[in-house]
């Protein structure tokens, strides 16, 4: 059966809605009902990043190079973890995730591996950081929030409670990466206001090239920022390392964070 331009391969209902696997041209997209890609992976190299909001998400590697403890809110297709647990072979993910059947569709169709390294918990990530940032037993160096449906984001992952919860779930040298819909400007800037204001409007956004979404990056307290040539040179070299285009990264935060990059990085 063709949909979205490719062959469904897997379709089912949940209490959320439908789910979707549709192959086309060597790509594996997972779909909620609608056209829009919630995850994607190349066939032929399914431990590669192939989506460029995915890619972009990566650009948390400029600031924080070596990944231990990730907390990840949203799992999708799961191809963001699986790659992190390929590059990063001491790096330890605890995952929340809403819907049972997605994780099911991760480890089926999209390979996320059974791994000791990796744990995931069914819940609402919001309620799961609430409860945490009380117990504050685990702090985490990445805090990655990729919380959407076939409608958009979820507002509970977008306000200020849950943003000091994230920060309360820092390390001193930790961030937040967080991927939003730059396409609903409304959404956009409040969701921003609130990150802004909760970490001391010590952020950043990277608009994904030739995609609605934008990632933003906020940073804790006592982040050690580079300066711009740091953090030039080490683009260069990621981009050698993972094939990932750090130098477009870089190039995209200066334009688009012309007005507080200067008080971010030294």
């Amino acid at each position: 059966m063709q949909k979205y331009d490719g062959r469904l391969v897997y379709q089912a209902h949940d209490e959320e809605g439908i789910i979707e696997i549709v192959d086309s041209d060597g790509v594996r997209a997972l779909h909620f009902g609608s056209a829009s890609r919630q995850s994607s992976m190349l066939l032929s190299e399914p431990d590669r990043l192939y989506s460029l909001y995915a890619r972009t998400m990566m650009a948390f590697l400029l600031f924080k190079e070596k990944p231990v403890n990730i907390l990840m809110i949203g799992l999708g297709g799961g191809t963001i973890a699986r790659y992190l647990l390929h590059t990063f072979i001491d790096c330890k993910i605890q995952v929340v995730e809403f819907r049972r059947s997605v994780v099911k569709i991760a480890r089926s169709h999209f390979g996320l591996p059974l791994d000791a390294r990796i744990k995931i918990k069914i819940g609402c990530g919001a309620d799961y950081v609430a409860q945490a940032s009380k117990i504050s037993a685990q702090r985490y160096d990445i805090v990655m929030v990729d919380a959407f449906d076939h409608e958009g984001m979820e507002p509970k992952v977008a306000n200020e409670h849950f943003f000091d919860g994230c920060q309360t779930l820092l390390k001193d040298d930790g961030l937040l990466a967080i991927n939003l819909w730059g396409t609903n400007k409304e959404q956009f800037h409040q969701v921003a206001w609130n990150l802004g204001r909760v970490f001391d409007w010590q952020s950043l956004y990277l608009p994904v090239r030739r995609r609605g979404n934008i990632i933003g990056f906020a940073f804790a307290d006592r982040f050690p920022f580079p300066s711009m040539k740091q953090l030039q040179q080490r683009a260069r070299r990621l981009e050698t390392e993972y094939g990932i285009e750090f130098s477009d990264f870089v190039q995209d935060l200066k334009r688009n964070n012309a007005k507080v990059i200067k008080k971010v990085l030294t």
